[in-house]
């Protein structure tokens, strides 16, 4: 079969094949048209395509192909040059364009929305909407940090120190962490919120600090969130407002598919905000998260507010953001072209394409049948003896823990007790220094603030404190040589514990809020 890869509109950079999955697709069989400069805007000229084996055509032949590889919806234009019995691979957004999805139907196409991949382990590959997402989470901090006025990492300097920039991102989803994970690169404090507390342990490792929302919690079900009651949105709303309030940058990302997007911050909360702070909208497109929000603008507030309203994030990546695309393209065709002979095959018994199939034979299959993912882990089976068979296992297991405590716990005390026994009178006052240093050495330093622990000061620390407990107590020795290296011994170590608390403690208050 032959795929066509048109060139798009003048306000899309991105192409639907790069010459890299252009040699992949040929490898499953396929045969490869481009149109004359349809990877231009995204840094990909012509040669490389016929380097990769593509062969250069013009718009009617690429369109005119067996498989049609596009990036957004079509215009009436291009559907009447797609041959009837055509497949078109693209994001067709299908809740939203009811009138194309009607005219697809009726010119005979097999249209596939790769906005519509479900949110499964096994379609990950293929998500569009996620590898877009990262890309524009990325691009969004980029954009935000242009139009900020002052650095994101914190410095101390000789003309003086410099905080760190608060940004606060409003959703954790693909491009929330996104964003999340950028920003705490470029040395941001970041903080985030999100109304499925199942993310709050994705945010902590991407190095932000969770806001969560009181009384507004929601188990996902398909990995996206749900719509808020108005009760529920008021609530969210306070706590959106002041944490903003307090913050340089606020990075929205709410999307709800199929629905306009939900408004987070109003006039007043955006009124609240510092002259100079920025807002990027990354639900511009769909309406926006903020009242004061223009798609595709960039707009500046009475009080010195910047909203940035960009609607092609992924977009001002072009090169990459291509790259991506091509390849969940090249991984559905995979899946869809089991033998690898270029033909492809719609099973609409595969869950994956039942779902992305909107259009097939003249006949409309949207909406598609629900998918239902659990983000928590479900009990395999109701049956009463199952769940007493796992009980009487989980129970064998703990009592057999305890007992391999309690033996080696027994052994250290016989070994410990055998190692006193066989030692000499005269250096028993010895472990009675050792066993002193220990304690003692471990409750000086657990009593320190954690701020002030690094991981690797945590473990010196510890050791320091159980060799200066020891010195002390030799300090005294009535041998010359004893109480030189014991007087070393504390001088060192106290300049590793109180050196170093010093030094970490001046380096963090750049850090600290208020």
């Amino acid at each position: 079969m032959r795929i066509g890869v048109p060139a798009q509109g003048p306000d899309q950079p991105l192409v639907a094949a790069t010459p890299d999955t252009t040699t992949k697709l040929i490898k499953l069989g396929y045969t490869v048209v481009v149109e004359k400069g349809a990877g231009a805007a995204a840094s990909y000229p012509d040669y490389q395509y016929q380097d990769a084996g593509a062969e250069i055509v013009d718009r009617d032949a690429a369109l005119g192909a067996d498989i049609v590889l596009a990036l957004d919806e079509p215009t009436p234009a291009e559907i009447a040059k797609i041959r009837p019995g055509g497949t078109l691979i693209s994001r067709i957004a299908p809740a939203r364009h009811p009138e194309i999805v009607e005219d697809l139907a009726k010119a005979e196409i097999t249209a596939l929305a790769m906005d519509m991949v479900p949110r499964i382990s096994r379609a990950q590959a293929m998500d569009v909407l996620s590898s877009q997402a990262n890309v524009a989470g990325y691009r969004a901090v980029v954009e935000a940090a242009n139009e900020f006025g002052r650095l994101f990492t914190g410095q101390v300097t000789a003309a003086g120190k410099m905080p760190p920039a608060k940004v606060y991102v409003i959703g954790a989803g693909v491009a929330g962490l996104a964003a999340i994970g950028t920003a705490s690169s470029m040395g941001a404090e970041v903080s985030a919120t999100d109304v499925r507390p199942e993310v709050s342990e994705q945010v902590a490792s991407m190095g932000a600090r969770f806001v969560p929302l009181p009384s507004v919690e929601q188990e996902s079900t398909d990995g996206y969130a749900k719509a808020l009651t108005q009760d529920q949105m008021k609530l969210a709303n306070e706590v959106y407002a002041k944490q903003s309030a307090g913050s340089d940058i606020v990075i929205t990302t709410a999307n709800i598919p199929g629905r306009t997007s939900p408004i987070l911050l109003d006039d007043a909360a955006i009124a609240a905000m510092a002259p100079g702070s920025v807002i990027v909208d990354m639900a511009a497109a769909n309406g926006g998260n903020t009242t004061q929000t223009v798609a595709g603008e960039r707009v500046v507030t009475d009080n010195g507010v910047t909203i940035i309203g960009w609607t092609d994030l992924a977009g001002r990546l072009p090169t990459q953001s291509s790259q991506l695309y091509a390849q969940n393209i090249v991984n559905l065709l995979k899946l869809m072209t089991p033998e690898k002979n270029g033909d492809l095959v719609l099973d609409l018994e595969d869950e994956i394409v039942r779902t992305i199939t909107v259009t097939n034979a003249g006949e409309i299959l949207f909406p598609p049948p629900p998918i239902k993912v659990s983000a928590a882990p479900v009990e395999a089976t109701d049956d009463p003896a199952a769940h007493a068979a796992r009980a009487a296992a989980q129970a064998a297991e703990a009592a057999k823990k305890k007992r391999n405590k309690f033996l080696g716990i027994a052994a250290g005390v016989l070994l410990a007790t055998a190692l006193v026994l066989f030692t000499p009178i005269l250096a028993l006052d010895h472990y009675m220094v050792f066993v002193l240093a220990i304690v003692v050495g471990f409750y000086v330093i657990t009593g320190v603030a954690h701020s002030l622990h690094t991981p690797l000061m945590s473990v010196t620390n510890a050791i320091s404190g159980i060799i200066l407990v020891g010195a002390i107590t030799q300090i005294g020795s009535d041998n010359l040589a004893v109480t030189i290296i014991s007087f070393i011994a504390i001088v060192v170590a106290s300049i590793n514990i109180f050196g170093g608390f010093r030094v970490t403690g001046r380096m963090l208050t750049m850090f600290q809020k208020g």
